[in-house]
């Protein structure tokens, strides 16, 4: 059984982190480097920095702040936004990211994770998979929400998991920044569907979202964003009552 693992999110547009509601209305929440350091010195146990604009900019996710960033981490740390070629992975991974999360860019060219996963091992292949629920099914969007795909979000995960990702992201675009709590409905399905290791994201605001999506769907990990960076819940604190409620974590 994984241990779970609490993982703050940088969602980073020109070079500052931002955190929106559904995917819009963003606002400032700190300089990317100072905070991911912060998180580390709390307690998390992995960091996602996401260029949120690199693929609607089309251009390539900054691999001079990745640079930046990874020297002050110690902690794995994944890297995504505007990926689209075995060449781009390899920059980033030499600017001293961990894993790599593609998004867009698979749903464009599946064959892209097979051919990532060949070259440098399923273990860096995150596939991140944006979910809304529309007219009672789940379906995968693209560029940063903006598109829905004519893809169901459980076919999708089981597709790209027989392709050589060795983690899924799952952001629910309906919960989003609402701090309503994680969609345990779609992560349980997701989670029940495929054997690889399940991030949940989006809604997390308060403890016992993340207790519940611990103890109710086989999430192993769980993404956050706005409530660390605008100081509503402790990474330490949140670890601290997990362990209190006999949840295995990190």
């Amino acid at each position: 059984m994984l241990k779970k693992r609490i993982i703050p999110c940088l969602d980073i547009k020109d070079g500052t982190t931002v955190k929106g509601i559904n995917f819009e209305e963003l606002r400032n929440a700190g300089d990317p480097i100072e905070l991911a350091k912060k998180y580390e010195n709390e307690g998390a146990d992995e960091l996602v920095f996401l260029d949120i604009t690199a693929t609607i900019e089309e251009r390539k996710t900054f691999a001079d702040l990745v640079k930046k960033i990874a020297r002050e981490l110690s902690i794995p740390f994944t890297v995504g936004g505007g990926i689209s070629t075995v060449e781009d992975v390899r920059k980033l991974l030499e600017a001293g990211a961990d894993k790599i999360s593609i998004n867009s860019s698979a749903v464009k060219n599946p064959q892209l994770i097979d051919d990532l996963a060949k070259e440098f091992g399923s273990q860096c292949i995150v596939a991140a998979v944006d979910t809304k629920q529309i007219n009672g099914s789940d379906w995968v969007h693209i560029k940063g929400g903006r598109e829905m795909t004519n893809l169901k979000t459980v076919d999708w995960v089981k597709r790209v998991e027989s392709l050589g990702a060795g983690e899924i992201l799952l952001t629910s675009m309906d919960g989003d920044g609402t701090k309503n709590g994680f969609d345990l409905t779609i992560t349980k399905l997701v989670s029940e569907n495929i054997n690889i290791p399940v991030i949940a994201s989006g809604g997390a605001g308060k403890i016992s979202d993340f207790e519940k999506v611990f103890t109710e769907t086989k999430a192993t990990g769980t993404l956050a964003a706005s409530i660390f960076h605008f100081g509503e819940i402790g990474i330490q604190d949140l670890k601290n009552e997990l362990k209190s409620k006999k949840i295995d974590i990190r």
